[in-house]
């Protein structure tokens, strides 16, 4: 489960954003942060997102990891939700699958990896 999780923030990180494979997420940069240094910011989240994927396989700091993970997602899926949900890939049914991830993420720490 902890592989899975870090593969959706390196896919998310490298792939969506540094790569820029998927130029929506420039464009929710632009529209929310200005256009001005939106594809600066995109690789500077993505390689955030990248740092994210290492920080929760290297378990350090598993619980303090979790926790931000959950704030992270569901502070940027709210801004999104709110701000530029004509942009998102399933809409406001984004918020769904957030909330989908933020569960995985619960559970894989304070479930499974109980100590």
């Amino acid at each position: 489960m902890t592989f899975c999780i870090a593969t959706v923030w390196i896919v998310n990180g490298l792939f969506c954003k540094v790569l820029n494979l998927i130029s929506r997420h420039e464009q929710i940069v632009a529209r929310i942060l200005g256009d001005n240094y939106s594809r600066v910011l995109t690789i500077l989240i993505g390689l955030s997102e990248i740092v994210m994927a290492i920080w929760v396989l290297s378990k350090f700091k598993s619980k303090l990891n979790a926790i931000t993970q959950i704030a992270i997602v569901g502070l940027i899926n709210t801004l999104e939700f709110i701000l530029v949900p004509d942009l998102l890939l399933w809409g406001k049914l984004n918020s769904l699958f957030a909330f989908l991830f933020i569960l995985v993420v619960y559970f894989n720490e304070f479930y499974l990896n109980k100590k």
